[in-house]
């Protein structure tokens, strides 16, 4: 097993050790380091190879020696032995076909997160709210920054739309699965009568564009300004600050009023735009290709439910993953390593 991938990698080992060799080659450059990063991941998988083949190894003597054995109990250490190592054999077998994936080449990208509500009124923007909330108190927990562009709320403290900006280490890595829509299911604190509903958030997880990914033409653009407003639409700025920027051909519309300076909002704006570009962009070729990763944990596709939060059962289930777990109240708070964790 792995026969292929193993004379492969060792051939990469031999080659990235030669080039640690070559003096020529300088150290402490980006290159090196790269070279460093990779030799120690190809090394990991090339030894946990080593040990499958010897635990098959091991496997096939102990089933040869089963078949001699006539005394009862040490054929039952050897079956106990057997069944352990298979059981070690399908964990290592795992690891590796995990390790075997290329990595997505985003996962250190910092990332645009955009939660907007869905259905359910008034309840599904308190549970946008939410959601915004469980992963800033997530992001503080890692360090990372979490930075507001745009957002519009409503009169009961809900968020129709929220859209930041949050970076750090491997920070779409962590949250791409994400993308997708949530549903919550509790009892609003506006419902008099005690009955359950169920609203809908949906969550988009795009990564950072860089200058030179995305060519936006000046041509595309149209630019408005207008003057930034808070809940029921008042105006909360008597400039005109706030800007919306409408990418023609895609049809794409975005707007920033979260600064008061309107250079300020349009650069973020822009930066908004940049990520829904390259995002429809990764969007398009995953549809022409056979991707591997989103055929394990689902497509991250908008339109996908992926997560339900079941309030009274104190719940949340992931659909992708067909798992439960029974802490909502830490989740909330930002407790979801362990959802998070459950697809690496």
């Amino acid at each position: 097993m792995f026969e292929k991938e193993y004379s492969q990698l060792k051939s990469e080992v031999t080659e990235i050790e030669a080039v640690f060799n070559d003096p020529s080659v300088a150290s402490g450059t980006e290159k090196m380091r790269d070279l460093g990063k990779r030799y120690s991941e190809i090394k990991e998988i090339v030894s946990d190879i080593e040990k499958l083949e010897k635990i098959e190894g091991e496997i096939a003597e102990n089933e040869k020696l089963l078949t001699q054995e006539g005394d009862q109990e040490l054929k039952k250490l050897l079956e106990d032995d057997i069944a352990n190592s298979k059981s070690t054999l399908q964990e290592l077998e795992n690891k590796i076909n995990h390790s075997l994936v290329p990595p997505d080449p985003n996962d250190s990208r910092n990332i645009i997160l955009e939660i907007r509500a869905g259905a359910g009124g008034d309840e599904a923007s308190l549970f946008a709210g939410d959601l915004f909330r469980m992963y800033t108190l997530y992001g503080q927990n890692n360090n990372w920054k979490v930075e507001i562009l745009d957002h519009h709320r409503n009169e009961i403290g809900g968020y129709k739309e929220i859209i930041a900006f949050i970076s750090g280490k491997d920070i779409y890595k962590t949250l791409k699965h994400e993308s997708g829509v949530h549903r919550v299911q509790r009892i609003p604190t506006t419902e008099k009568s005690g009955r359950i509903h169920t609203s809908t958030a949906t969550v988009a997880v795009m990564p950072e564009a860089e200058s030179t990914e995305i060519e936006i033409n000046p041509r595309d653009l149209r630019i408005d300004v207008f003057r930034s407003s808070g809940p029921g639409g008042q105006s909360v700025n008597m400039t005109d600050s706030a800007v919306r920027i409408t990418h023609i051909p895609s049809g794409i519309v975005v707007s920033c009023q979260d600064q008061k300076s309107q250079h300020k909002n349009k650069e973020k704006a822009m930066k908004v735009l940049s990520a829904r570009l390259l995002a429809m962009e990764e969007e398009k070729k995953r549809k022409e290709t056979s991707d591997l990763r989103s055929s394990q944990v689902g497509s991250g596709d908008r339109s996908e439910k992926i997560r339900t939060y079941n309030y009274p059962q104190n719940r949340v289930t992931d659909h992708r993953l067909g798992q439960s777990w029974h802490n909502l109240d830490q989740i909330m708070e930002g407790g979801i390593s362990e959802i998070i964790n459950s697809f690496e």
